[in-house]
């Protein structure tokens, strides 16, 4: 991973990764989806002296958005979102679920990532790919032998796509063009549960056989 580290936060009762991903020599950092527990994230960047500069969600569902207001409120970092999901940004509280997972209204995003954007924090940087099919602008972030899938690969599964915005179609499009194709040896950081490999998932994921 050369420069590039990264801490695991889980969070929320839905125990979202949240990940801290920061250049080594500088400690500039990037907050990747706060779905929950902001005093937690806090404490995390504290113990380990990072620096944010940005703040990144890989889609809008209520549990990867959850601390958004609490990490702007507190850090006063840019928000970035693929345009396609920002309106979710918006009704956060409007879900059940939001209020079940006891989330704040989120600010409205300060920048929009599109497919091809580069995200560069210190001496490192992170390629925004579009992945959608979880929800049509969810978001993958790939820099330095790592790739932040968000909810739409996991280890030995894929994202749900029953939810507004989601098709099994784009799905298994984005999974098979854009990350399958990376390198196999590429860490796979997804949005629940364990990391895996590009390798790994595409000799023995069930779902993408």
């Amino acid at each position: 991973m050369k420069g590039m580290r990264f801490e695991t936060v889980v969070v929320g009762s839905l125990e979202t990764n949240c990940y801290l991903v920061y250049c080594s020599k500088t400690k500039e950092c990037v907050v990747i989806d706060p779905g929950a527990d902001a005093e937690k994230i806090f404490r995390a960047i504290a113990e380990s002296e990072l620096k944010p500069v940005l703040l990144v969600n890989t889609h809008g569902h209520v549990d990867h958005i959850g601390a958004n207001g609490d990490i702007k409120d507190r850090l006063n970092i840019p928000l970035c979102i693929h345009k396609s999901d920002s309106a979710m940004l918006e009704s956060i509280l409007q879900s059940a679920l939001g209020l079940l997972l006891g989330a704040r209204q989120s600010p409205p995003p300060d920048r929009f990532l599109e497919d091809g954007d580069v995200i560069e924090f210190g001496a490192r940087r992170l390629d925004v790919i579009h992945t959608p099919g979880h929800s049509e602008g969810s978001i993958s972030l790939k820099g330095d032998g790592l790739l932040i899938s968000g909810d739409t690969l996991f280890c030995g599964g894929v994202g749900r796509t029953d939810l507004p915005g989601g098709s099994w179609e784009k799905l298994v499009d984005s999974i098979q063009k854009k990350i399958l194709t990376l390198p196999e040896e590429t860490i796979v950081l997804p949005g629940h549960g364990p990391s895996t490999t590009v390798g790994q998932e595409k000799n023995d994921n069930p779902f993408i056989q």
